[in-house]
């Protein structure tokens, strides 16, 4: 049987789209000029745009049209560095390094190897970690303002393992939760794994839309909030202390858990008290070390309230059944010395040094961030279309991330975000003059 004239239609376009004779960001013609170039009815292109959608090979924008989008990348995956050319500058993904922690490491391994326990290492660990190594990390979080019980503290494969096991224990298939707009997209791969209903709540420059959670937890049945108060990912803001306190209300109010995300909050000089200082009893605070020390070093923690730490337990049993030991004893180790400490001091003055100088090559951008951050939003120009600033950026080998993996809305902003802990200094500024340049050249295309 002939396929359908529309299927036809939609093959071809494919067709083009793939062997980039319709290049990305490229607008398509309306679904009533394409019906009127194709002799078919406007219901059949609406038809066959849906159908591309579908494949995610075209995005729609209310007002705007239907366009090509970067299929260089798969949906989704644009953040994931294994997606990266091996020669390209990764300004889509954060591994802040700095000189000299390979020889930290190298010290570390010694020490093991020559610490009384080492048979232990060799052999399974409690589900949530050792006592003594509990207690490293509850010492920790005294620097970050939480004054936290060693036997509320889980110690996880990273931050990453951390919110997955938050989710496995606490929430269930069609949990409504409560996210920013613009979010972590690794929590965004969990809440698809797991079948959560995902309520996206509109940001200011300064934090969520409080108004808008407590109209949304008013009207829906609202399980959990997710949220990072100290430096957000990707807007980089800074809740205050008093949106703190009315957020915690509003949880509070309507029964709502909160899972604090603090990945990032490292970077942050005294930053407002987390969440969890102020309402240990309903917050989940979820951070690790991969960001502060290192993103092979795999080890995160949940500090939980009590009536959560058991089914959190039996979740990391199901997962990994426990953190690797040797991981976790250099971790420690460097948290009990004030290693932890001095390499976050070290990375919170690097990534001002690259905020300042994304401000100096970018001068007259609209740029979003915080001043400490390792990342930094860029909105782009009214003409300019994301997908054809990645693609241009990924033909000069340099790779971004647009904005499509941090949504949670329909509305996916035209905006890229820059990383900028992944490079040398000196490629950082040669890189954002290119950033620059493809930006200026797109809007004015």
């Amino acid at each position: 049987m002939a396929a359908p004239r529309y299927k036809k239609l939609v093959d071809a376009l494919a067709s083009d789209i793939r062997a980039g004779r319709l290049a990305p960001g490229v607008r398509l013609l309306t679904h009533r000029a394409l019906a009127a170039r194709e002799g078919i009815a406007v219901v059949t292109a609406t038809r066959v745009y849906a159908e591309l959608e579908a494949m995610g090979l075209v995005s729609r924008e209310q007002g705007r049209g239907t366009f090509v989008r970067d299929t260089t990348v798969p949906t989704g995956h644009n953040m994931d560095q294994q997606a990266v050319a091996a020669d390209a500058v990764d300004l889509s993904f954060n591994y802040p390094s700095l000189p000299g922690q390979a020889d930290l490491l190298r010290q570390a391994l010694r020490e093991v190897a020559t610490s009384g326990d080492l048979d232990s290492l060799l052999h399974y660990q409690p589900h949530r970690g050792r006592p003594q190594d509990r207690a490293s990390i509850a010492r920790h979080l005294r620097h970050r303002g939480i004054t936290a019980d060693a036997d509320h503290i889980l110690i996880t494969s990273g931050a990453q393992q951390g919110l997955a096991i938050t989710v496995m224990a606490t929430l269930g298939a069609g949990d409504v939760v409560a996210v920013d707009a613009l979010t972590y997209p690794g929590f965004k791969v969990l809440a698809r794994a797991f079948h959560l209903d995902l309520e996206p709540i509109p940001t200011t420059p300064d934090g969520p839309d409080l108004d808008a959670l407590e109209r949304v937890c008013a009207t829906r049945p609202v399980r959990a909030i997710y949220t990072m108060p100290t430096l957000h990912n990707p807007l980089g803001w800074v809740m205050s202390a008093a949106d703190r306190t009315r957020l915690i209300r509003i949880a509070r109010r309507h029964g709502t858990l909160i899972i604090e995300d603090a990945s990032y909050a490292y970077l942050v000089q005294d930053p407002p008290p987390p969440l969890a200082a102020t309402a240990p009893d309903v917050t989940l605070y979820v951070s690790g070390l991969s960001k502060s020390i290192a993103t092979g070093l795999r080890v995160g923690f949940v500090l939980a309230p009590p009536p959560s730490v058991p089914a959190l337990e039996r979740a990391i049993r199901a997962t990994t059944w426990n953190t690797p030991a040797l991981t976790t004893a250099i971790a420690c180790r460097w948290l009990n010395d004030g290693t932890v400490n001095l390499l976050e001091a070290r990375k919170r003055d690097d990534a001002r040094t690259r905020q300042e100088l994304i401000r100096q090559e970018l001068a007259g951008l609209p740029l979003i961030g915080h001043p400490s951050s390792y990342f930094t939003w860029l909105p782009l120009p009214d003409d300019a279309r994301a997908d054809r600033v990645s693609a241009a950026l990924a033909h000069r080998h340099i790779a971004v991330a647009t904005a499509e993996p941090f949504t949670t809305s329909t509305h996916i902003p035209q905006a890229i975000r820059l990383a900028l802990g992944s490079t040398d200094l000196d490629r950082l500024r040669s890189t954002l003059r290119t950033v620059r340049s493809v930006v200026v050249d797109d809007a004015r295309t």
